[in-house]
């Protein structure tokens, strides 16, 4: 049993009342024990949060770190030529060293910017070594085994057999679901329709449904993906996808912006989650989600960062900022999408997306404590007199005022340092793996 007590901070606590106020933090062992004032305890370790702002780790359900490792290598290109031409043959050279670390690489910088949970995308082969980084790095994630096995220009080392892919990923599930005491968890992570067969689709959700674990995939990020599935499969994506019983609270869709008025409905109606990637979608050009009228309907919509290759970073805060700019333009409103409401996407809405609002999103005694301290005294958040800090912390803020991140109650960043990952050590190793893929003819031939 250990004790970490957070002394003095300012608390945006999102719950219930939304309060914002000066108070300790007392965390036993891996869950917040108790919020007060000058708590009185000879804790283990302590930190001294004066100064700084003290809210809920950052939840993003959308992530591939897979392609931490591609950053840059797939820049001013549109989504399908993204992926045939750059992302899906890159993620096909991937072996298990360089999954590594791709996923350290990327850990390390979700760590560095506040988010302590994520929801990844894997790529098809050598899930495990994802699974075993979130592990020693003490990281918190919902990961699944990317599948693919159906479509057009997919590389040989990424096309499966159905009955293979299925078996993998439960495989993996049986395995990992649950691992390193909860703080994995499994998800089947079909890609998206355009390159998953109906037989494997309806698979992935009996599995989904006996075993109670969530169903990631990208739906209607694309007009031309859009196009694809409407003359392969006879109906747009999202009424595919509910034809064959995949719509509910466990089907989580990254992006969802070329939606019509019934498969909004359908969305609010069935409880289906969505992770927006405001962005991956400006950069792709792929267009603005309809979030403030999802949001309206009773759809919970989460934010999230997507992949290193089509953002170019994984940070909050500029996922944050992004998704209220863009709804303000395009409403011509500027109370649109306002800072509340975004942060509250960003922790919260990400906790419930997970099917973890129980567990995280907001600091309350019985949560677990995921944790980040951030410091607005930095020349780009000053002055912070009289702020709302919720307003700066999506407005002004930025990865350097992230102080530090504590996940399951453990300090894996403390004062800009981390604790379980060498980041000098992840940059050489991420340099030299990533020359060595691009040194391959295959990959040359791309560029």
């Amino acid at each position: 049993m250990s004790h970490l007590l957070i002394k003095n901070g300012t608390l945006v606590t999102m719950n219930p009342e939304r309060e914002i106020i000066q108070a300790d933090i007392l965390i036993k062992d891996d869950v917040i024990k108790e919020i007060g004032k000058k708590i009185q305890i000879k804790a283990d370790n302590q930190i001294d949060a004066s100064g700084l702002i003290v809210i809920p780790g950052f939840i993003q359900p959308h992530i591939h770190l897979t392609q931490t490792l591609f950053r840059g290598l797939a820049d001013d290109l549109e989504l399908l030529d993204w992926l045939k031409k750059r992302i899906w043959p890159l993620e096909a050279e991937h072996t298990f060293e360089s999954n590594c670390l791709s996923a350290r690489l990327g850990i390390a910088e979700l760590i560095m910017s506040g988010t302590t949970s994520i929801l990844d995308m894997g790529t098809v082969n050598h899930t495990e070594a994802i699974c075993e980084t979130v592990r020693d790095t003490g990281y918190r994630a919902v990961v699944g085994k990317c599948m693919m096995d159906h479509g057009s220009d997919v590389p040989k080392g990424l096309m499966e057999n159905t009955s293979d892919s299925i078996k993998k990923s439960e495989q993996l599930m049986e395995k990992w679901h649950m691992g390193a005491n909860g703080r994995i968890r499994y998800a089947m992570t079909p890609r998206f329709v355009v390159s998953c067969s109906e037989k494997l689709l309806l698979k992935v959700g009996d599995i989904s449904s006996a075993n109670d674990v969530l169903v990631h995939t990208h739906a209607s990020e694309s007009q031309g993906e859009i196009a694809l599935v409407e003359k392969e499969r006879g109906l747009r994506n999202i009424k595919y996808l509910k034809k064959l019983g995949l719509t509910g609270k466990n089907l989580v869709l990254a992006h969802c912006i070329w939606l019509d008025d019934e498969e909004m409905k359908i969305l609010a109606g069935t409880g289906t989650q969505v992770a927006h990637c405001p962005s991956s979608n400006l950069k792709l050009a792929s267009g603005i989600a309809k979030v403030p009228e999802l949001l309206k309907m009773g759809v919970n919509v989460s934010v999230a960062a997507d992949g290193a290759p089509c953002n170019n970073n994984l940070s909050i805060f500029t996922e944050m900022r992004h998704a209220a700019l863009i709804q303000k333009v395009r409403l011509l409103s500027p109370t649109a999408l306002p800072a509340h409401q975004v942060f509250e996407m960003a922790t919260l809405g990400g906790a419930k997306t997970i099917g973890m609002e129980k567990a995280l999103g907001s600091l309350e005694p019985g949560k677990k404590a995921d944790i980040a301290l951030i410091d607005l005294n930095k020349v780009h958040t000053s002055p912070g007199i009289n702020r709302n800090p919720v307003s700066q912390l999506v407005y002004s803020a930025t990865a350097e005022n992230v102080h530090t991140t504590i996940i399951n109650g453990k300090v894996l960043m403390q004062d800009h340092k981390l604790t379980t990952i060498d980041i000098e050590e992840t940059i050489k190793d991420a340099d030299r793996i990533c020359r060595k893929i691009l040194d391959l003819d295959t990959i040359k031939a791309l560029f």
